[in-house]
């Protein structure tokens, strides 16, 4: 059987606690904003309840109160009213800057203090020096606590040698170093306390950078691979339908059916480069009711779709020797991917820089655990130039081998021509299956 607690069932100590939480905030708000108004009120309520009844009762008929008080009042001095002000206000006065300066607060008080013992004068006003201590072990400085403790249970000493015709020295011990004690006690709760909480929002805040950080990282790497894939498409594509219009434009004149070939392999070439965008840009798309539209989807080219990179790159000019050595089928589609797009790239340079008519020799090599893509043509040397200065062809064939741990070498070959070659770690991907 299963059951359910309600508000009710716990007599609405949740949406107590939030109130009170809620409150508990708005005043350490106020507290921050208006410091002074706090320690002002403080020192107030100590002098209203502590102070203010000595004031009243000064110079009272004490004489005609019962035996035990008359003996216990007979221990101290009465001394003027002007004194007891003057003693009063430096007990008092230096809890305005307990929390600022809490060791200075604590021993001006503590001067006082001692002061007024050594008179044989008792106040309840006193109590400020239990305030002051629990202020030093709140805001102080933990290092001055044992000297504060120190001087704490030399006052109390003094205080129970003055009380000792009256109550005994150790009963008034007990009873003042246990007081100071759980005032030094509650102190360095509280400061435990905020110090846990401090530490639980700035890991909170840390933990919030770090997530916005690791969003931002995803972005820029989702960025990057939509922007690989667009060179990549739109590139090769480009560079294809820009030859076979060359080409279509001369022949027209002179061969008109030629003309009209180069024409429809445009059309074919362009509803590929179309298809494949779509593709791209499909997952990227969202309904606009939030839902995730699902776009009509093609398997990502691999090598077995290297033949027909192949076939469409020969149409526009290029003479193509393309051959595989290895267990070239039993390659992961990731690995699969980034050779057909290293091989599009660079195939890609040489329609463009070498153009038609050049021989171009593709192999891909699987040895062991290393792949090896291999592209050389026979151009002049120098006809690639800076290695596609245009776009960003080669950082992008350097980002897609190092997938892999692989790297990425293009430059002149020794007896002429361009040469590419890439080398993937199959490693990765073996361990992982």
């Amino acid at each position: 059987m299963t059951t359910t607690t309600s508000a009710g069932d716990t007599g609405g100590t949740g949406p107590l606690a939030a109130r009170l939480a809620r409150a508990g905030q708005r005043l350490r708000q106020a507290d921050r904003a208006h410091p002074w108004v706090l320690d002002t009120a403080v020192a107030a309520l100590v002098f209203l309840m502590f102070c203010l009844p000595d004031l009243l009762h000064h110079g009272g008929p004490g004489d005609r109160d019962g035996d035990g008080r008359r003996r216990f009042r007979f221990v101290f001095t009465q001394l003027p009213l002007a004194a007891v002000l003057a003693l009063q206000a430096g007990l008092v006065l230096p809890l305005l800057w307990r929390r600022r300066r809490p060791m200075t607060a604590f021993v001006a008080i503590a001067v006082v203090f001692v002061l007024q013992w050594s008179l044989g004068a008792a106040l309840r006003a006193d109590i400020a020096l239990f305030v002051a201590l629990y202020s030093l072990a709140l805001h102080g400085q933990l290092r001055r606590l044992p000297w504060a403790g120190a001087v704490m249970a030399a006052g109390m000493v003094l205080v129970a040698v003055r009380v000792s015709p009256a109550v005994s020295v150790w009963d008034a011990l007990f009873f003042l170093l246990s007081t100071a004690t759980a005032a030094l006690a509650v102190g360095l709760t509280v400061r435990t306390r905020r110090a846990q909480l401090a530490g639980l929002r700035e890991r909170a805040a840390r933990l919030e950078t770090e997530r916005d950080q690791r969003i931002r990282l995803a972005t820029a790497t989702e960025r990057a691979r939509v922007a690989r894939e667009m060179h990549d498409i739109v590139g090769h594509n480009l560079s294809v339908i820009i030859t076979l219009a060359d080409a279509g434009a001369y022949a027209t004149d002179t061969a008109p059916e030629r003309g009209k070939e180069a024409l429809q392999l445009i059309g074919d070439t362009g509803r590929t480069a179309l298809g494949e965008l779509r593709r791209v840009l499909g997952v990227l798309r969202e309904a606009s009711d939030g839902a995730r539209r699902t776009p009509e989807l093609s398997p990502q080219p691999g090598l077995a779709d290297i033949e027909t990179l192949c076939d469409g790159v020969r149409t526009a000019g290029l003479e193509i020797v393309y051959r595989t050595v290895g267990e070239v089928d039993a390659l992961d589609r990731g690995v699969q991917l980034t050779v057909y797009r290293i091989v599009q790239e660079a195939l890609t340079n040489t329609l463009k820089h070498a153009g038609a008519g050049t021989r171009v020799d593709l192999s891909v090599v699987v040895e062991d655990e290393r792949l090896v893509i291999r592209i050389r043509d026979n151009g002049p040397a120098g006809h690639h130039g800076p290695w596609n200065e245009e776009g960003h062809g080669l950082v992008g064939m350097h980002e897609r081998a190092a997938l892999y741990g692989g790297t990425v070498s293009a430059g002149p070959a020794a007896d002429g021509g361009w040469a590419v070659e890439a080398a993937l770690d199959l490693t990765p991907q073996a361990g992982s299956r």
